[in-house]
Protein backbone atom coordinates (compact mmCIF):
# COMPACT_ATOMS: atom_id res chain seq x y z
CA UNK A 1 0.00 0.00 0.00
CA UNK A 2 1.11 3.31 -1.04
CA UNK A 3 2.44 5.78 1.57
CA UNK A 4 -0.19 8.56 0.66
CA UNK A 5 -2.85 6.00 1.27
CA UNK A 6 -2.00 5.47 5.23
CA UNK A 7 -2.70 7.20 8.19
CA UNK A 8 0.15 7.65 10.44
CA UNK A 9 -0.25 10.56 12.20
CA UNK A 10 -2.10 10.81 15.84
CA UNK A 11 -4.49 13.07 15.40
CA UNK A 12 -5.63 11.52 12.26
CA UNK A 13 -5.97 8.70 14.36
CA UNK A 14 -8.11 10.57 17.15
CA UNK A 15 -10.46 12.43 15.15
CA UNK A 16 -11.76 9.18 13.08
CA UNK A 17 -11.93 7.41 16.65
CA UNK A 18 -13.81 10.36 18.37
CA UNK A 19 -15.87 10.78 15.25
CA UNK A 20 -17.76 7.12 16.87
CA UNK A 21 -18.23 5.45 13.59
CA UNK A 22 -17.80 1.88 13.95
CA UNK A 23 -18.24 -1.83 12.69
CA UNK A 24 -16.81 -4.72 15.60
CA UNK A 25 -16.38 -8.20 15.73
CA UNK A 26 -13.91 -10.79 17.49
CA UNK A 27 -11.11 -10.25 15.31
CA UNK A 28 -11.37 -6.18 14.16
CA UNK A 29 -12.73 -2.61 15.37
CA UNK A 30 -13.19 -0.94 12.28
CA UNK A 31 -13.64 3.33 12.63
CA UNK A 32 -14.92 5.05 9.34
CA UNK A 33 -15.26 8.69 8.55
CA UNK A 34 -15.89 10.35 4.91
CA UNK A 35 -12.96 12.71 3.50
CA UNK A 36 -12.41 15.15 0.32
CA UNK A 37 -9.66 13.42 -0.69
CA UNK A 38 -8.90 9.71 -1.21
CA UNK A 39 -9.05 6.40 0.82
CA UNK A 40 -6.68 5.89 3.66
CA UNK A 41 -6.35 3.54 6.05
CA UNK A 42 -4.56 3.05 9.65
CA UNK A 43 -3.84 -0.34 11.10
CA UNK A 44 -3.29 -0.66 15.09
CA UNK A 45 -1.95 -3.81 16.62
CA UNK A 46 -1.74 -4.09 20.65
CA UNK A 47 1.06 -4.99 22.44
CA UNK A 48 -0.86 -7.67 24.26
CA UNK A 49 -0.97 -9.40 20.96
CA UNK A 50 2.59 -9.61 21.15
CA UNK A 51 6.53 -8.73 20.52
CA UNK A 52 7.29 -6.55 17.62
CA UNK A 53 7.92 -9.27 15.12
CA UNK A 54 4.68 -10.89 15.76
CA UNK A 55 2.72 -7.13 15.54
CA UNK A 56 4.74 -6.15 12.21
CA UNK A 57 3.62 -9.54 10.77
CA UNK A 58 -0.08 -8.96 11.78
CA UNK A 59 0.31 -5.13 10.37
CA UNK A 60 1.87 -6.94 7.20
CA UNK A 61 -1.21 -9.38 7.08
CA UNK A 62 -3.76 -6.79 7.57
CA UNK A 63 -2.52 -4.44 4.90
CA UNK A 64 -2.49 -7.41 2.21
CA UNK A 65 -6.31 -7.77 3.39
CA UNK A 66 -7.47 -4.30 3.08
CA UNK A 67 -5.57 -4.39 -0.71
CA UNK A 68 -7.45 -6.97 -1.83
CA UNK A 69 -10.58 -5.92 0.07
CA UNK A 70 -10.96 -2.19 0.62
CA UNK A 71 -12.04 0.01 -2.66
CA UNK A 72 -9.41 2.48 -3.48
CA UNK A 73 -11.47 5.10 -5.08
CA UNK A 74 -14.03 5.66 -2.64
CA UNK A 75 -12.99 8.51 -0.55
CA UNK A 76 -12.83 7.68 3.05
CA UNK A 77 -10.69 7.22 5.87
CA UNK A 78 -10.67 3.38 8.11
CA UNK A 79 -8.95 2.69 11.27
CA UNK A 80 -8.57 -1.16 11.72
CA UNK A 81 -7.88 -2.36 14.85
CA UNK A 82 -7.06 -6.04 15.45
CA UNK A 83 -7.79 -8.02 18.37
CA UNK A 84 -6.86 -11.01 20.08
CA UNK A 85 -8.66 -13.66 18.41
CA UNK A 86 -6.69 -12.43 14.96
CA UNK A 87 -4.19 -14.95 15.92
CA UNK A 88 -5.83 -17.89 16.34
CA UNK A 89 -7.46 -18.14 13.20
CA UNK A 90 -6.67 -18.84 9.42
CA UNK A 91 -5.44 -15.77 6.96
CA UNK A 92 -8.85 -17.08 5.25
CA UNK A 93 -11.22 -16.59 8.08
CA UNK A 94 -9.48 -13.06 9.05
CA UNK A 95 -10.48 -11.88 5.76
CA UNK A 96 -13.65 -13.29 5.21
CA UNK A 97 -14.52 -11.41 8.90
CA UNK A 98 -12.34 -8.07 7.75
CA UNK A 99 -14.58 -8.14 4.27
CA UNK A 100 -18.26 -8.76 6.32
CA UNK A 101 -17.39 -5.75 8.21
CA UNK A 102 -16.73 -3.74 4.87
CA UNK A 103 -19.80 -4.72 3.49
CA UNK A 104 -21.52 -3.49 6.44
CA UNK A 105 -19.69 -0.42 6.29
CA UNK A 106 -21.09 0.12 2.56
CA UNK A 107 -24.60 -0.85 3.68
CA UNK A 108 -24.42 2.06 6.56
CA UNK A 109 -23.04 4.45 4.06
CA UNK A 110 -25.03 4.22 1.17
CA UNK A 111 -28.12 5.02 3.89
Amino acid sequence: MKKEYRIKKNEDFQTIIHKRNSVANGKYVVYYMKNDYHMRVGISVSKKLGHAVKRNKVKRQVRMMVQEIFDKDQKRDFIVIVRNKFLTSSYQDNMKDLKFLYDKINKRMEK
